[in-house]
């Protein structure tokens, strides 16, 4: 599942190309064909996101509300050369500037939403590393009231919005914390050093269109997890050497999703 950088840059990325001007708007699948109608022809004002959520806001009010889950993704093309591409495949909303075109395929949800709709989906979500306006002592106090692993609360999108598996397995990591200790075992201190590890990295992560979490005096070694990605300390690097002390990286299933960690570096 993409985490919260990818949205964000998404975000920024559909602001640059298509905001402040008309916008066509399509369902060639035609599962989001009513929600087209509703915005089609309008300008796009802005484009924003809170974790994992994408918005497009309308000028006429409308707000389309886009999570990709598990499958989505969006893929762009240019219509300077050879004008407009036909569909491949399952394309749930197709958008058409006037340089530029985004397909929309296999999200979550593809909705059309008002503003007390978009203020309940934030309601329930924690701060976003990634916002300015993010206040990190509303995630604190939730963690440091909680039983549950920090690994488990580092992925509830209620305490922290846009952190995903490879944020949660690398920062632990980085901090030297078990994935399995409690959040009322969590100090203060240790939280606000979570938090701004978690905002930097998100940040490079922004910028770059990568998740890049290993030190560079630490990149070095066994290689990437799969050809083409970053190194990582821990995420998907079960069974390897730990880049720092050489124990065997463990994984185990936690709430449905693998955590990975050092038992020596984490002790």
């Amino acid at each position: 599942m993409p985490e919260g950088h990818i949205l964000h840059r998404l975000a920024r990325l559909h602001q640059r190309r298509f905001a402040g001007a008309p916008v066509a708007v399509s369902s060639p699948q035609g599962r989001f064909e009513a929600g087209a109608a509703m915005v089609d022809g309008q300008s796009l004002l802005r484009a924003e996101a809170w974790g994992k959520h994408l918005f497009h806001h309308y000028a006429r009010g409308p707000i389309v509300h886009v999570h990709l889950g598990i499958y989505g993704h969006f893929t762009e093309f240019g219509l300077a050369d050879g004008g407009v591409p036909d569909p491949v495949g399952q394309v749930r909303m197709r958008m058409l500037g006037a340089e530029y075109g985004t397909d929309l395929r296999g999200p979550a949800a593809c909705e059309v939403v008002d503003e007390a709709q978009v203020a309940d989906v934030i309601a329930r979500l924690g701060p976003d590393p990634l916002r300015a306006d993010a206040d990190p002592s509303l995630a604190f106090k939730r963690i440091a009231k909680s039983r549950k692993s920090i690994a488990a609360l580092l992925m509830d999108q209620s305490v922290l919005a846009g952190v995903g598996n490879v944020y949660r397995s690398e920062v632990l990591f980085r901090h030297r914390i078990d994935p399995y200790r409690p959040g009322v075992e969590i100090g203060e201190a240790d939280f606000a050093a979570i938090w701004a590890d978690l905002a930097a990295l998100m940040k490079v992560g922004l910028r770059r269109g990568n998740i890049v979490v290993v030190r560079p005096e630490d990149d070095h070694g066994a290689p990437a997890y799969a050809a083409g990605k970053p190194r990582t300390y821990v995420y998907r690097r079960a069974g390897d050497p730990c880049r720092l002390c050489g124990a065997a990286v463990r994984t185990a299933e936690l709430q449905g999703r693998n955590v990975f960690w050092c038992p020596s570096c984490q002790s």
